[in-house]
């Protein structure tokens, strides 16, 4: 297959500087020793060249549908071998290579989002329309036209931000502002109270750091210090679009450039397991930060922080979501394209009566999530 320029661009920088091209090439051989299962599970790059190759053959391919959900993408299936390993950890956060693979991930964004990538949403094993994909995801819930080609999708990433039918998440007491409801369809990972400005995140208890969570945004570090994180994760086969928690006006909302593919070295050289390092991705991944006044005064600003995990960056904030503009609790504020990811709510102190959900229960956008006082 010919390499795609994105492809040649990166070939040409390791060949341009023996630095880069080292880590790249360390992360490899350093790959720890592999279990039968695992090697049973995928084949891990040989050296730089073929990892290279094969990732330009993967940017013409979309998701399939897995059942045990054992990889959620295919970048991912090639990769996740190297996030595991010594050298890993540390290649992954080269300015250089982080800002490659950057421009990788939005080609691949770009075939995600034409027609070609449709191929996928078939009846067949594999398919994200076969009996067991549907048993899944439950289409009934979402807008499509089950008589038309694709279900009407126009590519895959129109499928995985698919839009629910009007009704299906009702918004829990839609007009007592005290309620604080789910932002997204999520599985409660952490929530953590009397966070601290700055904490050594790479620490195996992978602390929040607010100021590096926040961007080093003092103004709204100052407003969190002692406050309350609240971290669920999206799975591929959930809903992926985020929704406000409350009523309030947009005070601030942007996109923060991060890193990708990066993972805390407390998870260990396991190849397999990227969902350990939810907690340290917050300080470092590409995420968005939506700040919100509430229109509940004792609940002062409320921040929203949907956050990318491995290749799944892309986070797309509504163009209705600007400073000034007034938001219903429920009002949708943007979605993630092609996967499942993690957000964040940050609570200011003594400002929630309570908590509702505890670690790992699922909870639908719009439910009750937290009172205010």
């Amino acid at each position: 297959m010919p390499l795609k320029p994105v492809i040649k661009e990166f070939k040409q920088l390791l060949l341009n500087d023996p630095v880069e091209r080292l880590y790249m090439e360390r992360m490899i051989t350093s790959i720890p020793k592999l279990t039968h299962k695992q090697l049973a599970e995928g084949r891990p790059p040989k050296d730089v060249d073929s990892l290279l190759d094969h990732l330009n053959s993967l940017l013409s391919q979309a998701p399939e549908f897995d059942e045990k959900l054992t990889v959620g993408t295919p970048i991912s299936a090639l990769l996740l071998w190297t996030l595991g390993s010594p050298y890993g950890f540390d290649a992954y956060r080269r300015v250089r290579i982080n800002n490659m693979f950057k421009k990788v991930l939005a080609v691949y964004k770009d075939f995600l989002d034409s027609p070609q990538s449709r191929y996928v949403l078939n009846t067949g094993k594999n398919g994200w329309f076969s009996p067991a994909a549907l048993k899944k995801i439950d289409m009934s819930q979402y807008q499509h036209d089950p008589k038309a080609k694709y279900f009407g999708f126009k590519s895959w990433n129109d499928f995985f931000t698919r839009k629910l039918v009007k009704g299906v998440r009702p918004i829990s007491d839609p007009d007592d502002n005290k309620v604080v409801v789910s932002a997204c369809d999520s599985t409660v990972y952490r929530i953590r109270h009397n966070v601290k400005r700055f904490a050594k995140f790479w620490l195996k208890s992978q602390p929040y750091s607010l100021h590096d969570m926040l961007a080093g945004d003092e103004h709204y570090v100052n407003k969190y210090v002692g406050g309350t994180v609240y971290q669920a994760f999206l799975n591929p086969f959930n809903y992926h679009r985020w929704h406000s928690p409350i009523d309030g006006t947009i005070e601030k909302a942007f996109v923060q450039p991060g890193y990708y593919f990066v993972q805390s070295e407390d998870v260990g050289e396991d190849p397999t397991i990227q969902d350990g390092s939810e907690g340290f991705l917050t300080n470092i991944q590409t995420r968005a930060l939506i700040y919100i006044k509430a229109d509940h005064k004792p609940l002062g600003t409320v921040c929203v922080m949907p956050t990318g995990m491995v290749e799944i960056s892309s986070c797309n904030i509504h163009p209705r979501i600007k400073p000034g503009y007034k938001v219903k609790k429920g009002e949708e504020l943007g979605y993630f394209a092609y996967g499942g990811s993690t957000h964040c709510l940050f609570f200011e102190p003594n400002v929630l009566k309570k908590l509702i959900p505890k670690k790992d229960e699922f909870i639908k956008m719009g439910e009750k999530l937290a009172i205010a006082n």
